[in-house]
């Protein structure tokens, strides 16, 4: 039995160095035709890497050629299929710039889309190719709204979205961590105006009038009476807004506090 298994795993080993030196001979080979067949083969077979590499040598011979807009095709799909995500999106945008009457071009136009929706980093990282990702993706929208792929569209903007709100939030958080209540209420008050119903929206608000007053109170004496009706203003949204929320009770508290302060700085006004 063992005997078997060591002649069954030879006869693998050669098979596989026979196949490798064929494949390496069919790159190299001037037979484009031959090439053109092996590369379909190794495509159906799902090897895609191979097929990737005899597609991509292909390209060049055959531009112009009837096989060119097949070999276009299935070379962007070699590329998908392999992971090579950033290579794929430029062959499928490519793609339909060279051949905008091709029935795959409406397919090819999501592809290059789903493939920059595919290099999308975390939001923890730049958020460059996710901002590409959502303008190829929303063009896709615009030119093809009857799409089937208008729903998976519409779901890929909503993650990437996701990310650049949560992106922008931790920037802004960022700030009031690092004491720097300026910039703090300055990017949490854009990050309200660009995310209007985003689920950290309560938050925001607490932390606008928590930083707003931190600032206000270390203020110029010149600066700090408008600076703390600021905070009077903006407690007084999030209070309508947020009624029964878990920081209402410390932003009372700081509604208090200014109203105190505002009241001395009044007093002290009148006195001169």
């Amino acid at each position: 039995m063992k005997r078997h298994i060591n002649i069954a795993i030879t006869l693998l080993i050669i098979s596989t160095l026979c196949g490798c030196k064929g494949y390496e001979k069919m790159l190299k080979s001037t037979d484009y035709d031959a090439k053109y067949e092996a590369a379909m083969r190794y495509y159906n077979e799902e090897s895609y890497s191979r097929a990737r590499q005899l597609f991509e040598n292909l390209a060049l011979y055959y531009r112009g050629n009837e096989h060119a807009e097949d070999i276009a095709w299935y070379y962007g799909q070699s590329l998908l299929k392999s992971g090579y995500y950033y290579n794929a999106a430029y062959q499928f945008k490519v793609f339909t710039k060279r051949y905008p009457y091709s029935k795959n071009v409406e397919e090819a136009a999501f592809l290059s889309a789903y493939c920059q929706y595919m290099e999308s980093p975390s939001h923890t990282l730049d958020q460059k190719t996710t901002k590409e990702a959502i303008t190829e993706l929303e063009q896709f929208a615009e030119r093809y709204p009857q799409s089937t792929h208008i729903p998976e569209v519409n779901s890929y903007l909503d993650e990437l979205r996701g990310k650049l709100m949560q992106k922008d939030y931790e920037i802004a958080v960022g700030y009031y961590n690092t004491e720097s209540y300026r910039a703090a209420v300055v990017a949490l008050n854009q990050f309200l105006n660009n995310y209007p119903d985003s689920p950290h929206r309560e938050d925001a608000m607490y932390l606008i009038i928590k930083s707003g007053y931190i600032y206000a109170i270390n203020s110029r004496e010149d600066k700090m009476k408008e600076r703390l009706q600021q905070v009077v203003g903006n407690f007084d949204k999030f209070a309508v807004t947020f009624s029964n929320s878990k920081h209402l009770t410390e932003c009372q508290n700081i509604y208090t506090s200014c109203k105190a302060e505002l009241a001395k700085i009044e007093a002290a006004e009148k006195n001169n």
